[in-house]
């Protein structure tokens, strides 16, 4: 097809679509806004600014290029946010090192994306030190300290935190160079395999933050995103840069409040002195703030919630918004930066009954702005929206990885047939809203009935005497597979959970006709926990494991 290119003036500013280029308008609008961190540092956005040239230029002060691999291990806090611009801005590659996953794992991360600086937290000394000398790539050691013990380490340490940014310059000019440069690497959690490493270009992470933007504060209805805002983030920093918002929010200059290791007392005085009105996190996180022996005695009245990284179960929501939370759900993929929908709530679904309001806001939702999304069958055509069909959700997005690192082989199997393969199996309304069924791998299939996984813990959760649930499958020799229920009580003891009750509590659905009778788990076991992964998903691959799947 032919087209028309647009002439350029030769003086024209051919304008890169950088990360620096998200810090124009906090200075000029909220210049005097805060940035908070814990009980230990408040500042400003100008203050900001002037501390994430430095960390740039100090940086390139002790040798860092534009293309170095610079990794950060440490808590969600002022200092990442800095490493968030500093990095990036400098035109080397922020490397979010995800602190939760075994020390093998850490190990593997650090040596496949060959970082060339590591910055470290003081609390993970032990592990850099175990794993040090198997790292020829690391030439510079960078130590955050924030206790007043004397520490001593086999580390060859550069420079503290803070001796570096005074070595750089608060009036450092950030350069310009090609928006398609890498900017992040951060490594999936995937339960099968060594951990893939997933790569962003400044232009997506900039698209992706105006994605956001249109997403989550364009639209009418609840649960939006402004600037007027406080914002605190409950999804890990070193996970898929928290879900993007941090980028959002700097750019909006909205009050930041970090919260560093999560601990549910500290989250929730944080709450309630900052007056935190926005926030996001894995169901797992939800469910421990609501179940902290002060949860009573605090007003949650107008908090918003975004809950994704799993489905969002129907008795925790009705848990949350009973306690004045406004919670709805989203979807995306470490792969895809991760936006891909939102559950938010349109006029419509507001003058309807909270019932209706309920299962609206734990559905996957609607695809957001600039986001292409399919449902395809495993000949990858597409299925229709009409609610019945089940396929593959498919993706286009202009924020979409384009690849994992050094993996070329997997990539190509990402990206089969022109669209990125998500793994998750949907069903479609006929109004555009996706609902996600369960993983393409693995499925269940009993007495003929394909079994969703998703659909059996979300009615299983909404029964009282459950906190939380997982559902496998396991071998029967009738059957081929039968589903097995894992209940963590509500109560927390296992010896007293109703499990015959809960059975006929699921009867009722199949007598209703929303679940199949080969859907009925034939045991439904309590235990004291469900094991996670290191950004707080139900590990079924443990779980089957332990079970002997």
């Amino acid at each position: 097809m032919k087209t028309r290119l647009i002439e350029k003036t030769p003086s024209a500013y051919d304008y890169p679509l950088l990360i620096k280029q998200l810090l124009l308008t906090s200075p000029v609008h909220q210049a005097d806004q805060e940035i908070v961190h814990r009980e230990s540092r408040r500042y400003t956005y100008r203050q900001f600014q002037a501390r994430v040239k430095r960390l740039a230029s100090g940086l390139r002060a002790i040798g860092l290029e534009a293309g170095d691999m610079v990794a950060v291990l440490d808590w969600d806090s002022h200092r990442y946010l800095e490493c968030y611009f500093g990095v990036p801005g400098l035109g080397a590659v922020l490397h979010t090192v995800n602190v939760r996953l075994s020390q093998e794992q850490v190990l593997y991360t650090l040596r496949h994306a060959e970082d060339a600086a590591v910055i470290v937290h003081e609390e993970f000394l032990p592990l850099v030190e175990a794993v040090q000398s198997k790292l020829p790539s690391v030439k510079k050691w960078i130590l955050i300290r924030e206790s007043d013990r004397d520490i001593k380490s086999s580390v060859p340490f550069h420079a503290e935190y803070e001796e570096l940014l005074a070595l750089g310059d608060e009036d450092y000019s950030f350069p310009d160079f090609d928006e398609n440069s890498q900017a992040t690497l951060s490594y999936t959690t995937g339960t099968t395999g060594e951990p893939k490493g997933v790569c962003f270009s400044h232009r997506q992470i900039v698209l992706h933050t105006l994605g956001l933007a249109a997403a989550f504060g364009a639209m009418a209805g609840q649960g939006r995103f402004r600037s007027d805002d406080v914002y605190m983030p409950l999804t890990p920093m070193f996970h898929v840069h928290a879900w993007g918002l941090p980028f959002l929010a700097t750019m909006l200059g909205v009050k930041q409040v970090y919260p560093g290791r999560y601990d549910p007392e500290i989250i929730l005085n944080l709450l309630i002195k900052e007056k935190v009105t926005f926030s996001h996190c894995v169901p797992t996180v939800l469910s421990l703030l609501l179940n902290s022996p002060v949860i009573n005695e605090v007003n949650l009245s107008g908090w918003k919630v975004v809950v994704g990284g799993d489905a969002l179960p129907r008795g925790l929501a009705k848990a949350a918004l009973d306690l004045g939370l406004d919670v709805y759900s989203a979807y995306g993929l470490s792969e895809t930066c991760p936006l891909l929908t939102t559950a938010l709530l349109n006029r419509e679904d507001l003058d309807a009954d909270r019932e209706h309001q309920l299962d609206r806001r734990i559905k996957t939702g609607l695809a957001a702005p600039l986001v292409d999304l399919q449902i395809r069958d495993n000949l990858d055509r597409p299925l229709p929206y009409d609610g019945r069909c089940c396929g593959e959700i498919v993706a286009r997005a202009p924020w979409a990885a384009l690849g994992y690192h050094k993996n070329q082989i997997q990539s190509e199997d990402l990206w089969r047939g022109g669209y990125l393969h998500t793994g998750d199996a949907a069903c479609v309304e006929s109004g555009g809203c996706f609902q996600i069924t369960d993983r393409i791998k693995p499925v269940i299939k009993t007495g003929g009935e394909w079994i969703s996984f998703l659909e059996l813990e979300a009615l299983i959760s909404r029964h009282p005497a459950v906190a939380e649930v997982a559902v496998v499958g396991v071998p029967d020799e009738k059957w081929g597979e039968r589903p097995l229920a894992l209940v963590v009580p509500a109560t927390g003891r296992i010896e007293d959970f109703p499990a015959e009750e809960v059975k006929s509590f699921l009867l009722k659905f199949v007598e209703e006709g929303v679940i199949s009778k080969y859907a009925l788990p034939d045991r439904i076991l309590a235990v004291d926990h469900l094991p996670k992964t290191s950004v707080g998903k139900i590990n079924k691959k443990v779980i089957r494991e332990k079970i002997k799947v």
